[in-house]
């Protein structure tokens, strides 16, 4: 039930800024929050993480059903008795489920977090994107360090 909750917290929130993005930036315009480090900047992403993938919207978005739908029913396999996988597929559920929602309802994603440092530049993102990567990192960083003992197998 958390997962579920998390998740959908998680889709909500970045529905909600990419609302605020396109309502106050036009496309391609940025808005400089911290010179030099970091910028609001509405971008359409048509591919996937860091621009791969780019025009392959509709493969994109069965492959993020896919995901969905495999997590569903794997679910009781996937987490542990700790919690700490539920929040990580919380997370991940929900930034899958974010992006797939921009998918399906505008054909492209939203992404507007703009990094630099110095004379490098990190891809545009958004809060889905974060909330995955992180996500990921939490489950593969726990199941490395303690194992993962399936919930369904306590009893």
């Amino acid at each position: 039930m958390i997962t579920l909750a998390l998740a959908l917290a998680v889709a909500g929130l970045d529905q909600w800024t990419k609302h605020l993005v396109q309502a106050h930036l036009l496309l391609g315009e940025a808005a400089e929050v911290w010179p030099g480090f970091f910028s609001l900047t509405h971008i359409r992403n048509t591919g996937a993480v860091w621009g791969t993938f780019q025009h392959q919207n509709a493969w994109l978005a069965l492959f993020s059903a896919a995901a969905l739908a495999v997590i569903a029913c794997f679910y009781r396999w996937l987490v542990d008795a700790r919690g700490v996988h539920r929040l990580a597929l919380g997370l991940m559920t929900g930034g899958v489920l974010g992006n797939l929602i921009d998918r399906i309802r505008l054909g492209w994603v939203v992404d507007f977090l703009d990094f630099s440092w110095r004379r490098h530049h990190w891809p545009a993102f958004n809060l889905a994107d974060a909330a995955i990567f992180l996500g990921v990192a939490i489950y593969l960083i726990s199941a490395w360090r303690g194992g993962r003992a399936p919930a369904a197998a306590k009893g």
